[in-house]
């Protein structure tokens, strides 16, 4: 038991307005250090437990007051509703298919469903380092400039390579609220927007909840179709594509080389944009080699709004992204990104630039590499020994996941739910659709598990729970 939880138990011998014994007493009494009792006296008062006076120490709180009853919110559904009377297509807004892997799994649950790097890969101490370094630069409190710092805007330039400067590089909270900031940029509410099948849910909840018309087109082994591209630009007059070309999510393939070049083509001929999700190439696997370019690097007509993030490589709260375009595009990115969010603070943007700075960096992206190349053998071979009726049609060689195919008529809601009793979650495949999907699959993530060894357990309760499904009822 903790010391807050210790006092918390204790405050009903004091009366309310009562001084509760000194900080030095406390020490004393319960042998912990000064920085313990602070830590513990600022929880309960934050709980509003107890009032603290400074030199004169802490109180009992006095009683909170009565609870006001709960209002009427039933007006709020109509006025929500109203949106289908005045727009072309309905927004809806709906989190449940990013949220299946951002919630956290009760305790002692395999966590297959998550979406980003165990805290055991995560570059802590990096990070803690950075923010330090960070903190004690002149002017670190200031107003950065709006379109993000000049140093860390060259440096995301760097990366994408090819003919995009700092100067065509927004600073964004992350990829999330970059691709926002695109979508609403790009297409006007009630139109068609073109997208992977299956694509990122989040990308789809974005576009939902903008009143936008999401329009699948299938990916293969080799990355979307540019045929039935071709045919959805025609068909639709939409003028945005969302795609991830490297290590899509959440099938893991790669654009190949002869589709990039089409892909950037029939955009083109349709006057449309397309926005790149750069989300995984820090993220690449040890046996990946050469990585292929952006396609931003490989457009010189501004057909491209490029999106990358430092976020999945570090941490969930290390929100950090970029938007990169050129032409007259840029400003209108940039015009909303104020309206919304005014800019990224500039604490933030200064341990950016620290970290990506320091020799740290390249340890921890060649250290994830190599971990993250092993924990995909390891399930890779775990699947194929334990449950091979899943069918794993593609291995991928960058991201954190594995996309597997469920075995034909089992249904995926089922699954998902037996998987959660047999003490894994795993990610349902039906939100990576905007349309019916053609099979039940599932997404399972290696990287957000503490290792090896739970990724093992985690398949042998997956066998547990397809032993039990297929056990007559």
């Amino acid at each position: 038991m903790n010391l807050a939880q210790r006092l918390r138990l204790e405050l009903n011998r004091y009366s309310p307005g009562e001084k509760l014994p000194s900080s030095r007493v406390l020490v004393e009494r319960f042998r912990v250090s000064p920085v313990t009792v602070s830590r513990a006296l600022a929880q309960l008062a934050a709980e509003g437990l107890v009032v603290t006076r400074p030199g004169a120490g802490a109180f009992r709180a006095e009683p909170r007051a009565v609870t006001p009853a709960a209002g009427d919110t039933a007006w709020q559904e109509v006025a929500l509703s109203a949106d289908a009377s005045v727009e072309l297509v309905p927004r809806t807004v709906d989190a449940s298919g990013v949220l299946a892997s951002l919630a956290a799994p009760p305790a002692e649950v395999v966590e297959f469903n998550g979406g980003y790097l165990h805290p055991s890969l995560q570059p802590e101490r990096a990070m803690g380092a950075a923010l330090a370094r960070a903190g004690r630069r002149p002017g670190v409190w200031a107003k950065p400039p709006v379109e993000g710092i000049t140093e860390l805007r060259a440096w995301f330039a760097r990366g994408i390579g090819g003919a995009i400067a700092a100067s065509d590089v927004l600073i964004t909270a992350a990829g999330q609220s970059a691709l926002t900031i695109a979508l609403r940029a790009l297409a006007p509410p009630g139109a068609p927007v073109l997208v992977e099948s299956p694509g990122y849910p989040g990308m789809l909840a974005i576009a939902r909840a903008a009143g936008l018309r999401p329009v699948p087109v299938p990916v293969d082994a080799d990355g979307v179709k540019p045929s039935l591209l071709a045919d959805a630009f025609r068909a639709t007059g939409a003028r945005v594509f969302v795609c991830q070309p490297l290590f899509q999510n959440p099938t893991g393939t790669v654009l190949a080389p002869e589709r990039r070049r089409e892909v950037l083509r029939i955009a083109r001929d349709a006057g449309a944009f397309v926005i790149e999700d750069d989300f995984a190439r820090r993220l690449a696997h040890e046996d990946a080699g050469p990585l292929p370019a952006p396609l931003a690097a490989e457009d010189p007509d501004g057909v491209v709004v490029h999106v990358c993030s430092l976020t999945k490589a570090t941490s969930p709260s290390f929100r950090v992204g970029a938007l990169a375009a050129r032409g007259p595009v840029l400003e209108r990115l940039r015009a909303i990104q104020i309206v919304d969010t005014f800019f990224v603070p500039r604490p933030v943007q200064e341990a950016a630039l620290e970290l990506v700075g320091s020799p740290a960096w390249p340890r921890h992206l060649r250290a994830v590499a190599a971990e993250l190349r092993h924990r995909r053998d390891t399930m890779t071979a775990a699947l194929r020994l334990r449950l091979p009726e899943l069918a794993l049609p593609h291995v991928p060689y960058g991201g954190h996941h594995l996309w597997v195919r469920l075995p034909e008529g089992c249904d995926e809601s089922v699954f998902v739910a037996g998987a959660l009793r047999a003490g894994v979650a795993v990610a349902p495949g039906r939100p990576y659709f905007s349309a019916e999907p053609p099979a039940a699959q599932v997404r399972l993530s290696f990287a957000a598990v503490a290792g090896a060894e739970e990724i093992m357990e985690g398949v042998r309760r997956l066998r547990t729970a397809v032993d039990e499904l297929s056990r007559p009822r």
